[in-house]
């Protein structure tokens, strides 16, 4: 009865690890790969009507029209009537540290304290995780792992989504230190019927002097090293030297114009802007300081009742037409809905961007703020095979549908618990 027992739990166990494991990430490629007559986007607003595309050991190798006279190797694939296109990037995201918000065993997102820089999401990224897994099939294979919470909250690391580990999963390691700036106006208390008034944040200038004091020592800890280490100003001492970027989470005017003139006046090389609700209204001060903006999705309401009712759908072509460079982020939306990222950048066309180039605000635009643009974001002779093929357009929900996807050259799976589902209930209800 005992070896029973033992039996039907060891059972239980392979079911359901079998059930709820992760898809094995894919083998190194192998053999030449050559995709033909798809339409294809480069990523960099060109597009190719009916392409060839081929790449061998992870590197594209050929692009250009499939007229073109050239020997096709290894495996061909008849792409035509499909669509072409690199991979997604996702930035400012807690991919990997959250699994279930719920759940605070789940959360690793968050660390004590709230001057923390030397906090590294690298090494707590799970490359296991299922809402990771989950992004692939709409064609998000990139992330930027994002500590959250605090004021300075830790340093990100960009990732690819198909991976054993964070080992092999690490694109770009320590790339960028996390500021949220404080704000100049706080939300006050509700009457019942009556919605929450701003008022003035009296802490306001404590908590920025804060923050310069700490840059401040930072920097200095670096010219004259001190005989005592300290981990919060050594993780700094990449914004001083041009290897890191700093990423300030800024919103209104007052707050956006601080944190950009005292972090440089501190001697920050790289400062991107995260958020920038008012960032249309200081475009000029954005472009003389060459600042880029990492924008919010645009499914939000305006933040003010004096706000454009569609601000925030039309805030990034504002910010594009006037000539920032501008990425798309989700950071007020739920973790998982990372995945929507193609279909927030395809609700820009209806604003007046071209489909092109809402396609460069997760593609080409995000590779060049996060520093990754020599090998990722766009479909070009010597970069990364990170690419994906879709039968329609991929930034639209109805024809986001992926039926190849490579990271690296490496052909992944698109398979998820999803997708598990979905196959398993289609079949119940087919076969009545």
């Amino acid at each position: 009865m005992k070896n029973l027992k033992n039996t039907l739990a060891l059972a239980v166990l392979i079911i359901t690890t079998k059930g709820f494991a992760q898809q094995t990430p894919a083998a190194a490629q192998k053999e030449p790969i050559t995709i033909e007559g798809a339409v294809a986007h480069l990523g960099n607003g060109e597009v190719i009507e009916n392409s060839l595309i081929m790449f061998e050991d992870g590197k594209i190798f050929f692009v250009g029209d499939a007229k073109t006279r050239i020997a096709r190797k290894g495996t061909i694939i008849n792409a035509s009537g499909k669509h072409l296109y690199p991979g997604f990037i996702a930035t400012c995201a807690s991919l990997g540290l959250i699994e279930v918000d719920a759940v605070r065993a789940s959360n690793d997102k968050d660390e004590i304290g709230e001057l923390i820089p030397h906090v590294r999401s690298l090494i707590a990224y799970n490359a296991e995780s299922k809402v990771v897994e989950s992004m692939r099939p709409n064609g998000v294979l990139l992330g930027q792992i994002s500590p959250k919470g605090g004021t300075i909250s830790g340093t990100s690391s960009i990732m690819q989504f198909d991976a054993w580990n964070w080992e092999d999963a690490v694109v770009k390691a320590d790339d960028g230190i996390h500021l949220s700036w404080p704000k100049s106006f706080k939300q006050g208390p509700s009457s019942v019927g009556q919605e929450r008034r701003h008022k003035p944040n009296e802490d306001y200038s404590k908590e920025k002097n804060k923050i310069v004091s700490f840059l401040k020592n930072a920097s200095a800890y670096g010219k004259s090293p001190s005989p005592e280490i300290n981990p919060a100003f050594s993780a700094t001492q990449g914004l001083f030297n041009g290897t890191q970027k700093l990423y300030v989470y800024a919103d209104g005017e007052k707050e956006i114009i601080d944190a950009i003139t005292n972090t440089k006046n501190l001697g920050v090389k790289e400062v991107v802007l995260v958020g920038g609700y008012h960032a249309y209204k200081i475009t000029d001060f954005l472009k003389l300081h060459k600042i880029p903006v990492l924008i919010r999705a645009p499914h939000n309401l305006p933040v003010f009742e004096d706000d454009d009712y569609d601000l925030p759908y039309k805030l990034p072509k504002l910010l594009s037409d006037a000539g920032i460079l501008v990425a798309m982020q989700n950071i007020n939306a739920k973790n998982f809905q990372n995945r929507n990222l193609p279909f927030y950048a395809g609700q820009l066309v209806q604003q007046g961007l071209s489909q092109e180039k809402a396609l460069q605000l997760i593609t080409q635009n995000p590779a060049k703020i996060l520093g990754i643009d020599k090998e990722y974001g766009t479909l070009e002779v010597g970069k990364s095979a990170t690419l994906f093929i879709s039968e329609g357009d991929a930034l639209d929900m109805r024809t986001n549908q992926l039926n190849k996807a490579y990271i690296d050259g490496r052909d992944i799976s698109l398979e998820t618990h999803q997708t598990e589902l979905w196959k398993r209930y289609m079949e119940k209800y087919n076969g009545k």
